[in-house]
């Protein structure tokens, strides 16, 4: 904790909490002190109990993703409340986890705008990675309904899936973009130069013309 409370950069901590992130620690130094730590599952626990989220995201970089259970996993989607904290706990640990997709379909159906949000990650992992089984209309029969008026994590997570959908799933598209289109969500997200919007159909038709380029 004293060597993460010595890596406190207060200019980061300003643009971290532009984005509701309450930490000030350069994520490069922070990867290479668990880099230095290598894999600690007993101090990924011990770090994760402090609440701070500087020692939750070094927490999550130190964890072994296979070791936790269940319903361990799905207290610590419940109770990291900061978006970088849930980003890599989804991202790192539970999408390696074999109760990832348990904890999706319980997950999607979740009240807790933040919890579903998790759900409709590891959905769009599996659009893109394993789409055998899903029911892709019908995910966008639910993007298409739900997504124009959810809270800014959930629609955010939902948008990433349309997109998904329409760039991974030809038959989709055009359903896709048209949604997209209609629903206007993220259009006028500012985005830096050299980056891809967020805007679904945007996302969509680049994201084609690469893999058609290439």
């Amino acid at each position: 904790m004293a060597e993460l409370a010595a890596l406190e950069d207060p200019k980061a901590r300003e643009v971290n909490e532009r984005h509701g992130d309450d930490h000030g620690v350069n994520l490069g130094k922070l990867r290479a002190l668990a880099k230095r730590l290598k894999t600690q599952q007993d101090l990924a626990h011990r770090l994760w109990e402090t609440g701070d989220t500087a020692a939750r995201l070094l927490a999550l970089l130190v964890c072994r993703p296979k070791a936790f259970g269940r319903d361990e996993l799905d207290a610590m989607v419940r109770e990291a409340r900061t978006p970088k904290v849930h980003d890599w706990l989804v991202n790192y640990v539970v999408k390696k986890s074999p109760h990832a997709e348990e904890l999706r379909l319980a997950w999607s159906a979740d009240p807790d705008p933040v919890v579903a949000s998790a759900g409709w990650a590891l959905t769009t992992e599996r659009v893109a990675k394993k789409p055998e089984g899903l029911d892709l209309a019908g995910l966008l029969d639910v993007v298409e309904a739900e997504m124009k008026d959810a809270p800014d994590r959930l629609q955010w997570a939902m948008n990433h899936c349309l997109a998904q959908i329409g760039i991974e799933h030809a038959e989709h598209r055009a359903r896709a973009l048209d949604i997209g289109e209609r629903l206007e969500v993220l259009k006028d997200y500012p985005t830096s130069p050299g980056c891809t919007s967020p805007f679904a159909p945007v996302w969509i038709n680049e994201m084609v013309r690469r893999q058609q380029a290439s």
